[in-house]
């Protein structure tokens, strides 16, 4: 991905995405900046899927579409109590990395297999 900074300049920022099965509903995004720290970020996974297509999001995390063709880009800007940051990647290969998020775990499925009286009781000893 790359930084985009408050003079519009872009920076390349090493960026990991990544999806676990177990946490359907979520994506992941580890963020390495310029001091090695890492700082990881998670938002809904159907937030960024919407936000290849339209902007999407509020608070938190907003996404949207940017350019067309092969120069389209996806914008992800990020606000937390220490700052903001816009990010940008192309769009294509952020698409083809949800797609396969789709493979592993489809649409609507996200919930299958979630025993909600068990997580409670998980969450909350003596509850149930």
């Amino acid at each position: 991905m790359e930084l985009v900074l408050a003079s519009g300049e872009a920076v390349a920022l090493r960026t990991h995405l990544s999806y676990r099965s177990r946490d359907p509903l979520a994506v992941h995004a580890l963020l390495r900046t310029d001091a090695d720290d890492l700082v990881p970020w998670a938002f809904a996974r159907d937030l960024l899927a919407q936000g290849l297509l339209r902007p999407s999001g509020q608070g938190d995390v907003q996404v949207w579409p940017g350019g067309a063709g092969p120069e389209a880009v996806l914008n992800l800007a990020l606000s937390s109590p220490d700052g903001t940051a816009w990010l940008r990647a192309p769009l294509a290969v952020v698409a083809g990395w949800l797609e396969r998020t789709y493979r592993l775990v489809p649409a609507g499925r996200e919930t299958d297999g979630f025993d909600l009286d068990a997580e409670l009781s998980r969450l909350l000893p003596g509850a149930a």
